[in-house]
């Protein structure tokens, strides 16, 4: 991106929306406004004035003051110091400002989000040696970033020809040469540790790859019941106070993923601020050390300037492809997308724009569909396969889902994990609805789980889902007449539903043993209540009474089973189906001896 510059003048102010004259400015270039040097970008042109959004708050501009076009798109500097870093909405990290400015932010203020005075150990790579063709994402060398990130140094996409030299082993500043790339029409191209890339564009790849491996989280419902793949992308809407941000929180601290990218797009001050200060306290389950040495935050708070909101989405997603293309497995989680759309409905009211449906713009779907575009799993331009899953929150007002964010995206992802406001009153979290979730993975999924786990997942996954189902219409019955218009059967399968939502469904955060529950004891955890389920129906079957099934000391334990054994445990198990058996044989034989002597 070639800097230059562009004096315009300030000739109109609507809030965040700037009017300035400067002729042969570009659409989506980044400028500063104002004497103060407020960050904006251009949305629209209309001769020689270009109208802007500022990423600032415009108090205390007036037209006539100056504006200055930087010379490149709205970008992000991408390359070793991202990991374990806090943003706020245009990538400038939060604890430099606090250092330099304190509690408030003034206008204008003017930080580089990677620092310049760190040096980093490179290692070339023993395969690039000068006289060789390179071209985009073809791996330089590497820089250890943190104990549990190796950072992979690429030539930038755009970028390609002959490698005329490369750096040795040693440590280098950002804005150190670490290597000299001459391009077919004779340019040479020095080569830092990072570049920048403007946040709108998608980063480059190779081609798209299917997803084969599902996340997972450590969260029964997610991973067993609606399961989503690496490279997926997934929706979680729910009314305030249903939970999505401990639902999000949940996924980042334990999915299997390489990297963990937080966006926190227009949500209260008080849920990021939990977010910031657990987070670096956090102990990263895979390898023992700190989560944020894999994990970076963009906080962006719902009193932050609206646009920043809007940009925010776009910067964690361009920060995430950027760990794909080094072969990484990403998860972004953005919370949420509703706050984001707000952002898109007041611009483009000050624009006077034609409102749709219910005030959003008409390009409201197009734009979902593009950020969750870019997504997927890859294979990248050096050979490895990454990929980025996007896990977006959605805040639809009154829990209403045919809103229309709410709406477009259901159209757009392949998971869906609708939260009820019902579930989380009566204090089942995660509040996850069962009826209205849905996951298109499931096929693929079933054949990582048969090969890792059992090859009885998928039947097992679909047994307990009809008896939910069944549960929810019996349910409606017991309503409207009571439970005793029931037959036995029917009570039963009331009963091994609750078995199925107490004992699998409903997981506590803060348990430290059931916070986090692994494949194999997930499978485990179902597989032994559905034999609960399945042996009770066979009682029920034989004239035991339900109140005696009821009572056994063994369904209690079912349901304290999650939480009695952690996933290190799994031969305790066995002990409880051992169990299982006795307590039914004993019943039957019971019975049987009283049927003989009948």
């Amino acid at each position: 991106m070639t800097e230059t510059t562009t004096i315009g003048t300030i000739l109109d102010i609507n809030g965040p929306i700037v009017t300035i004259n400067m002729p042969g400015v570009h659409s989506g270039a980044q400028v500063r406004i104002g004497n103060v040097g407020l960050y904006g970008e251009v949305i629209a042109l209309q001769g020689d004035n270009a109208v802007v959004q500022a990423y600032e708050s415009t108090d205390g501009i007036c037209p006539g003051e100056p504006a200055e076009d930087l010379g490149w798109p709205l970008s992000v500097e991408l390359g070793p110091g991202l990991m374990g870093q806090i943003f706020d909405g245009v990538q400038r990290p939060l604890e430099n400002i606090f250092a330099q400015a304190g509690d408030r932010i003034p206008l204008g203020l003017n930080i580089v989000a990677l620092d310049r005075d760190k040096a980093w150990p490179f290692i070339p790579s023993e395969a690039r040696e000068p006289g060789k063709e390179i071209g985009p994402g073809i791996v330089l060398g590497t820089v250890q970033e943190t104990q549990t990130v190796v950072h992979k140094v690429m030539v930038p996409p755009g970028i390609s020809g002959e490698l005329l030299e490369i750096a040795p082993k040693g440590d280098y500043k950002l804005d150190d040469c670490i290597a000299r790339v001459k391009a077919k029409n004779g340019e040479v191209h020095k080569l830092k540790l990072y570049h920048r890339w403007s946040v709108r564009r998608p980063r480059p790849f190779q081609n798209r790859d299917d997803g084969v491996a599902p996340l997972i989280t450590g969260q029964r419902v997610l991973d067993t019941f609606f399961p989503i793949l690496k490279g997926g992308k997934s929706a979680v809407p729910g009314p305030f106070g249903a939970g999505k941000t401990v639902v999000q929180q949940q996924i980042a601290r334990w999915a299997n993923a390489d990297i963990v990218i937080y966006v926190g797009c227009g949500e209260r001050g008080n849920e990021l601020v939990d977010v910031l200060e657990t987070f670096p306290e956090m102990t990263d389950p895979y390898t023992g050390r700190r989560l944020m040495e894999r994990t970076l935050l963009v906080a962006n708070t719902s009193n932050m300037p609206v646009v920043a909101r809007e940009a925010s989405v776009y910067v964690g997603m361009t920060m995430a492809e950027y760990y794909r293309d080094m072969g990484y497995d990403v998860v972004m989680l953005a919370d949420s997308t509703s706050r984001w759309a707000e952002a898109l409905r007041e611009v483009s009211g000050r624009l006077g724009q034609m409102p749709v449906e219910e005030g959003y713009p008409a390009y409201l779907a197009s734009r979902l569909a593009a950020i969750y575009e870019r997504a997927g799993r890859v294979n990248t331009y050096n050979g490895d396969k990454g990929s980025v899953t996007l896990i977006g929150a959605v805040s639809p007002p009154g829990g209403d889902f045919s809103e229309p964010v709410t709406s477009h995206t259901k159209d757009i992802i392949d998971t869906f994990w609708a939260l009820s406001k019902e579930l989380a009153d009566a204090r089942h979290y995660p509040s996850v609805d069962w009826v209205g979730s849905f996951s298109g993975h499931v096929d693929t999924a079933s054949i990582w789980w048969a090969q890792d786990i059992s090859a009885a997942w998928k039947s097992r996954r679909a047994e307990a889902l009809g008896l939910l189902a069944r549960d929810a219409e019996l349910s409606r019955i017991v309503n409207l007449v009571g439970p005793e218009a029931l037959s036995s059967t029917q009570r039963w399968v009331l009963e091994g539903a609750a078995l199925i939502k107490e004992g699998v469904l409903q997981q506590s955060a803060m348990d430290e043993i059931d916070t986090f529950c692994s494949p194999a004891k997930q499978f485990e955890l179902l597989d032994l209540i559905l034999s609960v389920y399945d042996k009770g129906a066979e009682m029920v079957g034989l004239g035991v009474p339900i109140q005696e099934l009821q009572e056994l000391p063994l369904i209690g334990q079912a349901r304290r089973l999650k939480s009695s054994y952690s996933s290190d445990q799994m031969d305790r198990f066995k002990d409880f189906r051992k169990e299982i058996d006795r307590v039914f044989n004993g019943i039957r034989l019971e019975y049987a001896k009283q049927g003989e002597s009948a």
